[in-house]
């Protein structure tokens, strides 16, 4: 509602301004003034006038104030200091309608939105970096379906890369293992931590002896061009390891629709369709000298523009590009690198390709909900993926020169608006304190310990795998959970943890903005005290009890009682100074639409994260001010369970659109 008034507002300032004054002003700035005292909106707009208009900023908003006349919902306009204009609503009228949970329809965009998020390499057990890039990607989907649009959740599966192919030559040239032997350990629980040690032991090999290097060559251009023992037994690694990746992201409630695989992008000659394209429009172009002779390449993104060159097979001609301005796209032995696969991908993704995916069903989740995998040729009936109008991809900021030249692709292609419309959604990664890292046994030198932050290396074997981050939460949760409540039952204590457990790893991971490099530490993650998620989680659980004790149903009692507390004359109980404190907790709760736009605009999920903690604290605030249940006027009891239902419920939606449930008891 909030959000509501205030579009309403600037529409009718944007028309005053037409009438009076001839001015068409496309934005028009609202912001909110430091107290509450000074209203619900303050514009600076004045200041913006003064010298188109030629006049003091002061005179402007008085003649501001003076003309633009009733607007439905406001109360009225003051003239604040040089020429500020504070806004005051109505404050019972904006209440009723939270209190009904009544707004407007907003206008949603059209077209469907596609967020690629996870994108972990099927080759060793997910770890705490992955889990910063699943809960943004999950917690931005829950964001934009909060605000109705459609949207298709691809995890993106690098099955034919190196890192895959790591994993197949630690099996078959480190642990001689046969493809039977293989395939009986990937039925094994926990497939996934085999793989993580076996990686990093390749690693050593590989710097034991750099003629190693020369077997992953070998192994990676197998893999790619299919048919062969060696590719079988790299599709039964990725295809275990990749099962294992859903249920571990499964804890976290987070799911796919579509996993859109590497190998079929090149069985299905999606490569060869984009590389046909890129080479006739002069995007990609063949380098005949210098360090990258042999190589397709196209100018990397974000360096200077120039007219690529071509190539007949004879001759080159055009400008040359630098080595410096090149990024490689397909290497002289004829392998085509990651950014080459992921334009392919990216046309696809927006229909620009002509050509499609098959698809199989691959993983069902607990709810019936199915996740669907790209196959050479696959079910007749499936769902329509990929063709779609806005492209979130939530990846690295070390993949920003990727990313960019993906984008430069589909520019050069002659594709703006698609470029336009493709967002990298990127963030910074998740390191450990160097105490956390002794606790986990690893041996830091004393220049390591100085640091703030210590990089997970899945290389090297250095980080924490995610499901031990979890098992550990959940753990020390249920401690907590068993001391407090005895009474209940084993089932019912073992999932009140999970959900105080998966609301702290999911709050903490989202309260930090994207560019922070979190440092992650056991004792921060697991305190139960101040900027948590298990802080929000309690002031629902405190609102529930408060209708528990007192016999109502808190739903119900919004939809039965608001009515008849705000047609009364009860509009004192928020006015007048006593009445700013409610008020406060009152638009607050009120702001939760305008916090989740905030977001996916700025494609930043942490706002939401603090807009729960602010809420929280007031409402905690409110709780220990007032004796609700035992207050003795009747109508002022009423009002004041009005408030914390309203609350409760804009609680609970902001905490689920994070991902995050609330158990009955904390």
């Amino acid at each position: 509602m909030y959000r509501y008034l205030e579009r309403r507002l600037a529409e009718h300032l944007r028309e005053f301004l037409r009438r009076n004054y001839g001015l068409e002003i496309a934005n028009i700035v609202v912001e909110q003034p430091p107290k509450i005292e000074f209203g619900e909106y303050a514009l600076p707009l004045a200041f913006e006038l003064a010298k188109k208009l030629r006049q003091a900023p002061r005179k402007i908003a008085d003649e501001i104030v003076a003309g633009v006349g009733a607007i439905p919902g406001f109360e009225k306009f003051e003239v604040a200091g040089g020429g500020y204009i504070n806004v005051r609503l109505k404050r019972t009228e904006l209440a009723l309608a939270l209190a009904a949970d009544r707004s407007p329809a907003a206008e949603v965009a059209p077209g469907k939105v596609l967020v690629e998020h996870s994108s972990i390499n099927p080759n060793k057990a997910a770890h705490i970096g992955h889990l910063r890039n699943a809960i943004l990607g999950d917690t931005f989907v829950r964001l934009l379906r909060f605000a109705g649009r459609d949207v298709d959740v691809q995890n993106y599966i690098d099955n034919t890369g190196v890192q895959v192919a790591d994993v197949v030559v630690g099996f078959l040239h480190i642990e001689q293992k046969t493809r039977a032997q293989i395939e009986a350990l990937a039925a094994a629980p926990r497939f996934d931590y085999v793989c993580w040690d076996l990686y990093a032991r390749v690693s050593h090999w590989y710097e034991e002896n750099k003629s190693n290097l020369q077997v992953r060559a070998a192994t990676l251009r197998s893999i790619e061009e299919g048919n062969n023992e060696i590719a079988a037994v790299a599709d039964l690694i990725s295809v275990a390891v990749l099962k294992r990746h859903l249920e571990t992201m499964d804890r976290l409630d987070i799911e796919y629709d579509f996993l859109p695989r590497e190998s079929e992008i090149l069985h299905l000659h999606f490569w060869d369709a984009a590389f046909s394209t890129l080479k006739e429009t002069g995007v990609l172009t063949y380098e005949a000298e210098g360090k990258n002779a042999g190589c397709w390449v196209m100018r990397r993104g974000g360096t200077s523009a120039g007219k690529a060159l071509t190539t007949d097979g004879a001759e080159l001609t055009g400008e040359r590009i630098t080595e410096e301005e090149q990024k490689v796209i397909v290497r002289s032995n004829g392998t085509v690198g990651y950014v080459g696969k992921d334009i392919a991908y990216h046309m696809w993704k927006f229909g620009l390709l002509g050509r499609d995916f098959g698809y199989r069903k691959f993983y069902r989740y607990p709810n019936g909900h199915d996740c669907w995998i790209s196959a050479v040729e696959g079910e007749k009936v499936h769902p329509h993926f990929g063709d779609v109008a806005e492209i979130y991809n939530v990846i690295d900021a070390r993949q920003s020169e990727a990313q960019n030249t993906v984008i430069e692709a589909l520019r050069g292609l002659g594709h703006g608006q698609a470029a336009d419309r493709y967002t990298h959604f990127s963030y910074e990664m998740v390191a450990l304190t160097p105490r956390c890292a002794a606790e986990l046994g690893y041996k830091l030198s004393e220049e390591e310990k100085a640091r703030s932050w210590i990089e997970v290396s899945g290389r090297k074997g250095f980080g924490v795998k995610a499901d031990d981050l979890l098992d550990a939460l959940i753990s020390s949760a249920r401690q907590e959970v068993d001391g407090r409540h005895p009474e209940l039952s084993e089932a019912e204590r073992a999932g009140i943890a999970a959900q105080i457990a998966i609301g702290a790893l999911r709050y903490f991971m989202l309260k930090f903005t994207k560019p922070s490099v979190i440092a992650f530490d056991f004792k921060d993650a697991l305190s139960f005290e101040g900027d948590t998620g298990p802080y929000a989680q309690y002031a629902v659980v405190r609102a529930s009890n408060i209708f528990r004790k007192g016999g109502f149903d808190p739903a119900a009692f919004c939809k039965d009682e608001a009515g008849e507390v705000f047609t009364a004359d009860f509009s004192s109980y928020l006015e007048g100074e006593s009445g700013n404190d409610v008020w406060e907790l009152w638009l607050a709760a009120a702001k939760t639409s305008y916090v989740v736009s905030q977001c996916i605009a700025t494609t930043e999920p942490a706002y939401l994260a603090k807009h729960a903690f602010q809420l929280a604290q007031l409402f905690n605030t409110f709780y220990h001010r007032y004796p609700i249940l035992s207050e003795a006027d009747e109508g002022r009891k009423k009002f004041l369970l009005t408030t914390t239902a309203v609350v409760r419920r804009e609680l609970i939606r902001i905490l689920a659109a994070m991902g995050i449930s609330v158990p009955p008891v904390m």
